[in-house]
């Protein structure tokens, strides 16, 4: 039963939370947590309703103990959509000629001349290495569901669950060089790269997106939304191309709803958006690109069409409930083993034990 686009609550949020149902935690500790994009938090005066899961910076983020005490409710679907159902499929877009020229590299990742820092293959790897190892990192995200009443806070034995990515997420890579990508794109302009790239990628039907997310990398130097200036302390967000609250409006699409994350160069914001904040020196130059991306993509298997997935009653999603925890714990960040490698990955909440996890049993 979705409900319309413009009947839903406005709402934004904060770093990453994890979900649970069984055992299996992996532990580490806690630190201070991040607040959302809403009025009244540290984002109060710019807070826009479209930047649901929201990054926000270190320094942006405040201590709000009370986001970890309510668990998640399911929102009713938007479109009929509340959660990916199926095997998640993630489709890495490198919007514009920023990036410069593309190579392969031994191991069959895409390269890019103008990627000082490596985000390229990392996310990558990231996306490829998901639901490998058989890894409980994703573990979390399986208990939650939809096929159950508006506010429920529990799954019923016969619901349709959150998916878990056996082999590997990553299902495809596109370098949109066709131009420069903006300086400071919209949202709108960015859920179009998103609807582009469904065309690009043949998943012209709502069908073939029904269990998609596009992730929308732009190059560094570029403030898509005005990440990493003064207006925009945040390091990415989700949304979907129907949401009449982007800047710009939303974005028409011949291919069904489209999700997508709005991911920018992460290291251009350094320490403040997650550099080293679980490995020193230049093992973790890339922590942060790998916990925002991961947090995004946490929240978009369980929220997927915001905010008809699961969200507390502020608006949280799973992955903002744990922003910023700290490190260790079983819900804090910490490095997680994948196929393709090591991670910095952070927690988020499970209603199964109303906290954080790192870890969860796979839930059929």
């Amino acid at each position: 039963m979705g409900m319309s686009p413009t009947s839903r609550r406005a709402r934004v949020r904060a770093l990453t939370g994890l979900s649970a149902l069984a055992l299996a935690a992996a532990g580490f500790a806690a630190a201070p947590a991040a607040q959302a994009d809403q009025p009244g938090s540290e984002f109060a005066g710019q807070s826009h309703p479209y930047r649901h899961g929201v990054v926000p910076t270190k320094e942006a983020s405040k201590t709000a103990s009370a986001q970890r005490t309510s668990n998640l409710r399911f929102g009713g679907g938007v479109d009929g959509i509340g959660v990916t159902t199926g095997a998640p499929k993630v489709y890495v877009i490198f919007w514009g000629s920023q990036w410069g020229t593309a190579g392969t590299d031994a191991n069959g990742y895409t390269t890019l001349t103008g990627d000082p820092s490596g985000e390229a293959v990392r996310a990558q790897q990231l996306f490829k290495g998901l639901g490998t190892n058989n890894e409980t990192w994703s573990g979390v995200m399986t208990q939650y569901c939809q096929g159950v009443a508006t506010g429920a806070t529990t799954c019923g034995s016969t619901a349709a669950h959150v998916g878990y990515p056996t082999g590997g997420a990553l299902a495809g890579v596109w370098v949109d060089n066709s131009a420069a990508a903006p300086g400071q794109a919209t949202g709108n302009q960015i859920a179009n790269e998103a609807v582009k790239a469904a065309g690009h990628f043949g998943n012209t039907t709502s069908a073939a997106n029904r269990n998609v997310q596009y992730v929308v990398l732009s190059p560094t130097g570029t403030h898509p939304d005005g990440f990493n200036t003064s207006s925009g302390n945040f390091c990415a967000w989700h949304d979907w191309n129907g949401d009449t609250t982007l800047t710009g409006g939303a974005a028409t699409s011949p291919y069904g709803d489209i999700a997508f994350s709005n991911d920018p160069y992460v290291t251009d914001m350094g320490t403040s958006c997650g550099q080293n904040y679980v490995n020193s020196g230049n093992a973790g130059l890339l922590d942060g690109v790998t916990m925002v991306f991961g947090h995004e993509y946490a929240e978009t298997v369980t929220d997927q069409n915001p905010a008809g997935g699961w969200t507390d009653s502020t608006g949280y999603e799973n992955a903002d409930k744990c922003a910023w925890k700290g490190v260790g714990g079983t819900g804090g960040s910490q490095n997680v083993a994948f196929a393709t490698g090591s991670f910095a990955m952070q927690g988020t909440w499970s209603n199964a034990v109303s906290g954080c996890q790192i870890s969860h049993a796979i839930v059929p």
